[in-house]
């Protein structure tokens, strides 16, 4: 089953999202891609992931635009917020899932509850992306 997750940087929400699935089962061929991709991944959300024991630290921030040619099973967008844009897909999908976060790059304050923040966004994503496992993931594999 091949995957796609697309945000707008492709650095935070949908490499964790990314670092997620894979770690469900190995059987998910997953990709994650951003419309405006930074290249780089945030080190706060590279640091979450770590701290239970899932590595995206090789991860890579890539344009969707490197998947447009390709078949997927599922795109997903992780976009959250109403000021922010969710990129459309248009290449070959079959079915196509928005499940939306709140960017923890975004948050400020002292590093505690900068750190609280890509926490808490990281525990939505697990429990949201697990559900998406077991309810429509797991049974066609």
């Amino acid at each position: 089953m091949k995957i796609l997750i697309l945000c707008t940087g492709n650095s935070c929400r949908s490499q964790m999202a990314h670092g997620f699935l894979q770690s469900f089962d190995e059987r998910l061929e997953v990709k994650s891609a951003g419309t405006e991709a930074s290249g780089k991944l945030n080190p706060n959300a590279v640091k979450a992931m770590a701290e239970i024991g899932i590595d995206i630290s090789h991860h890579t921030s890539d344009p969707v635009e490197k998947y447009l040619s390709d078949q997927w099973d599922y795109v997903i967008t992780v976009c959250g917020g109403a000021n922010e844009a969710c990129p459309a897909f248009m290449g070959k999908v079959k079915h196509r899932l928005h499940i939306g976060f709140d960017d923890p790059s975004h948050a400020t304050g002292t590093n505690e509850f900068i750190r609280s923040e890509f926490i808490r966004v990281r525990e939505e994503i697990k429990n949201e992306f697990y559900k998406l496992y077991v309810e429509q993931f797991k049974p066609k594999l």
